[in-house]
Formats: structure tokens, sequence, C-alpha cells
């Protein structure tokens, strides 16, 4: 004997508002195209060409340098095609002037805890470490040390390596125009790897059809 369930209905809220998220990327079943556009068959994506991934850096700390780094590392072994776009403080990760002494800091980092805690005390090594110890002095030199050792241990470039690595792997890095006009940087301070300095508008025309991955 076989059971039927009925589909689940959800009633929203009182005074719930659906946002109107604007058009689908394609065609919903059963309807007609509108006049002058051209249909997509189903199961087959707008976008055609190459796979590829566009990432948009907007942190300066140490500890947000690296996912996309690493992710667009792994994407380029995969053959996927990476575009990298450096925004607001994520240009900090392609300034030569600072992109060797990038911080890791405590202060508002509630996710925060130490592996290293673990040796004294099992279970240590789980704990978050309270906030107030980021506002003690030297924490954050101590931290990015820490940082850097276990990065290190694992045989993780530098952020400056890390960049070389990913252009000469097929990479393409980008500074935003904004940023850079507003914080005054000049193209000498450019780290080499990058390829120019474009606004998001232009940005988001090579990230056409891309996966985009903001961290």
């Amino acid at each position: 004997m076989t059971t039927t369930t009925a589909p689940r209905v959800t009633t929203p809220p009182p005074g719930f508002v659906m946002p109107d998220f604007g058009d689908t990327r394609g065609p919903v079943p059963g309807s007609a195209p509108a006049h002058g556009e051209q249909s997509v068959p189903a199961g087959v994506a707008a976008y055609q060409g190459r796979r590829k991934m566009a990432f948009i850096c907007s942190k300066g700390n140490l500890d947000m340098a690296y996912p996309a780094l690493i992710m667009g590392n792994a994407a380029l072994g995969e053959g996927i095609e990476v575009h990298i776009f450096f925004t607001f403080w994520g240009l900090d990760m392609i300034n030569t002037r600072t992109n060797d002494r990038l911080k890791f800091t405590l202060s508002g980092n509630t996710a925060m805890h130490m592996p290293d805690l673990g040796r004294l005390r099992p279970g240590l090594e789980h704990v978050s470490m309270p906030q107030a110890m980021g506002n003690l002095p030297g924490m954050t030199s101590f931290a990015t040390r820490m940082m850097k050792k276990q990065m290190e241990d694992l045989d993780i470039p530098t952020v400056p390596e890390f960049l070389d690595l990913l252009a000469a792997s097929g990479a393409h890095l980008y500074a935003c125009r904004l940023t850079y006009d507003m914080m005054k940087i000049i193209e000498a301070d450019l780290h080499p790897a990058v390829e120019g300095v474009i606004s998001a508008s232009d940005f988001i025309e090579i990230a056409e059809g891309a996966q985009i991955i903001f961290v």
C-alpha cells in the first residue's frame, strides 16, 4: 500500500512582503517567450562559454585575504577561468606597500580560538577567545605571527607569492578604479600580477556567466 503526501503549503506571516527579485534566468516551464526573445532550451544555461569563476575581494585582513586566493588556485587546477577583483580594503592585498604586512586581529572575530591551547587542557582549543583580549597591547601582532606560522607550517605561500602563483597559472587580477582613486594609489604601488585598473561596470562585463564569490 502506498501513501501520498500532500504538498506542504507555507503561509507567510502577517505583513510579510515578498521582494521582487526580477526575472528568472530561464523561462518558466510551459510559458512562451516574450516577443523578440529567444527561448532557452530546458537544462541549457544562458551562458555557454568556458566555465569561469569571479572573486570579489573587499577585505584587507590577513585571514580574509586567503579564501579567494586558495579557491582561485583550486579553480585553476580544475581548468576553470579565474578573475579576481580587488575593491575597498581588499586593495591592500595587491598594494606592494601593504600586502606583505596584512594583520590578523581578535577584535570582532567571535569565532577565534587557538588550537594550541588543547595541549594545556583538552577542549580549550574549541573555546572562543574573549573579545577583550583583542584590545591588549601587542595582541594583534601576536595573533598575526601565529597565523603566519600556521600558514608557513602548511607550506601556504605568502600573499605576494600567492599573487605571483595565480598570475603564472593564468588568473586575471584587477584593481577597482574607484578605490584606486579614493586611496590615491599610484600604478607603481600595484603588484606586477595586476593586469589593470578597471571600473565595477567593466568587471561586471568580464564576469558574465561566471560563478561570483564575494569575500
